[in-house]
């Protein structure tokens, strides 16, 4: 089975973006940066999510994420689902920090259980396929809407949305073009997926 080791964050300053990363979210070696200013506008089609046990987590990461210079698109709050927030790094990448839980039942952390790479594809039932052919395994599917592959074996899980419906979970307007600005780190090899998403060997 696939498993993804890192996200390399594209950025035109990357020792700026590491400094960000560390003091916001300090998740150590996967999540990664390089130099890369390919032109980009809008949404790129993707966010970072992580997950975490409760809401004062959620807040510890959010507050850290804004006191180092971070955008809120949307401020922290309960809904149907649990509690989260989404805010966008310096580097313009989009970040959602979210919890299953409505209530903290301990001190808050910075712990964080899960990096997932939300990507928003043309056409999930096709991008799925793809990824099943690349070696990756479906954890869930709901059809045409939201698909998980299993991380078990990964640093960094994989999920997909419909490009519109990717861009209203994390509250900005679904269109945008050029550079993705991520890479993806895997033991799967290299290749770019039908929306354009680079991978790159990472065996690490």
């Amino acid at each position: 089975m696939a498993a993804i080791r890192s996200i390399t964050i594209e950025a035109p300053d990357p020792a700026a973006a590491n400094a960000f990363y560390d003091r916001a979210f300090g998740l150590g070696g996967a999540i990664r940066t390089r130099a890369g200013d390919a032109p980009t506008s809008g949404f790129r089609g993707c966010a970072l999510s992580l997950v975490v046990s409760q809401p004062g987590t959620v807040d510890s990461l959010v507050g850290t994420a804004v006191d180092a210079g971070a955008t809120t698109l949307k401020p922290a709050t309960k809904s149907f689902w649990g509690y989260g927030g989404v805010v966008q790094a310096p580097d313009g990448t989009i970040w959602k920090v979210a919890t299953s839980a409505k209530k903290d039942t301990r001190p808050a952390t910075r712990n964080v259980d899960d990096i997932v790479l939300l990507l928003g594809v043309d056409d999930v039932k096709a991008s799925r396929q793809f990824y099943v052919n690349q070696g990756l395994t479906v954890s869930k599917s709901f059809g045409r809407k939201y698909v998980e592959f299993d991380g078990s074996s990964s640093s960094v899980k994989l999920a997909l949305y419909g490009r519109k419906a990717a861009a209203k979970d994390v509250g900005v307007d679904p269109d945008g073009s050029g550079s993705h600005r991520v890479v993806i780190g895997s033991d799967a090899g290299a290749f770019t997926d039908p929306d354009g998403f680079a991978w790159e060997p990472d065996s690490a």
